[in-house]
């Protein structure tokens, strides 16, 4: 073995060492505005709907992102990758003059995106086991890059009730969309089933998202190694004897007296005029 492999060389690192990872080979962030989205609601939800005079969007929350890549005909190493957000609506139905109702439903989004992921002829499988891990549409793929969604939940913008007998219905409440393709994962967090047709109103929201979507391949890389990551910290815990301890060790929370200023939570600490 060549000494610079195993003695600590003039930068400091002990060896070169050969590891297995992810590496990013291409990646975009994006930022949609979302109009208009249907909301489905379980039968429960819907008769509240029926009967709703207003509706605003409280929450919205990221259920699951499903992805599906595909390569891009003659273009090599460029690859479309197809994402279906499930959302989870929260929603306060106002029927008249007492306190809204709270309802909860479905909201879904399609976008594609094409990026470069390279490319990679050997077919790749691990000694994993997974019990009827074999799924006869995937095994052409495994050489396929990775798809790795990063998305923070939704804002909620807007939302409004439409009356589906009133004159001014818009053509945004013709859609062809089935509930057999959403996962059954994804209707359990709903706890009942979700309905399609036969609804007197429908919800419409608009949401606000900001993702991140890149490629990933797994890949060997030679990096410098310094030494094995040993924590230098000792665990810390609360003993039966005397709790107080621990209690002891937890810093006064200052800011939760006394809020801190705009500037002090901007990342580039300035909030305006004056404020440096």
């Amino acid at each position: 073995m060549n000494d610079k492999h195993c003695c600590t060389n003039d930068n400091g690192f002990k060896e070169a060492v050969c590891i297995h990872t992810d590496k990013i080979y291409d990646s975009c962030r994006d930022k949609d505005c979302l109009e208009n989205l249907r909301v489905y609601l379980t039968a429960e939800g819907q008769c509240v709907v029926d009967r709703a005079i207003n509706v605003k969007c409280t929450k919205a929350e990221i259920i699951w992102v499903f992805s599906d890549i595909e390569a891009v005909p003659f273009n090599r190493g460029y690859y479309s990758v197809d994402l279906k957000y499930f959302f989870k609506v929260t929603l306060a139905v106002y029927a008249g003059l007492g306190r809204p109702t709270e309802v909860e439903g479905l909201a879904t989004f399609n976008k594609r995106v094409i990026l470069f992921g390279s490319e990679g002829n050997a077919k790749v499988f691990a000694s994993r086991y997974k019990e009827d891990a074999f799924d006869p549409q995937m095994w052409r793929k495994t050489n396929m890059p990775t798809a790795v969604v990063e998305v923070v939940d939704p804002i909620a913008l807007g939302a409004k009730v439409v009356d589906l007998k009133s004159d001014n219905c818009c053509c945004c409440c013709e859609e062809d969309f089935d509930l057999a393709s959403v996962p059954e994962s994804v209707c359990r967090v709903f706890g009942d089933n979700l309905i399609l047709g036969g609804e007197q109103k429908r919800v419409f929201v608009s949401l606000g998202i900001f993702s991140i979507i890149r490629l990933e391949r797994r890949v060997m890389l030679l990096i410098p190694a310094y030494d094995f990551c040993v924590p230098q910290k000792e665990c810390v815990g609360a003993t039966d004897d005397n709790p107080c301890d621990l209690f002891e060790r937890i810093n006064f929370p200052v800011d939760e007296f006394f809020p801190p200023e705009r500037c002090e939570l901007d990342d580039d600490n300035s909030c305006g005029c004056g404020c440096k």
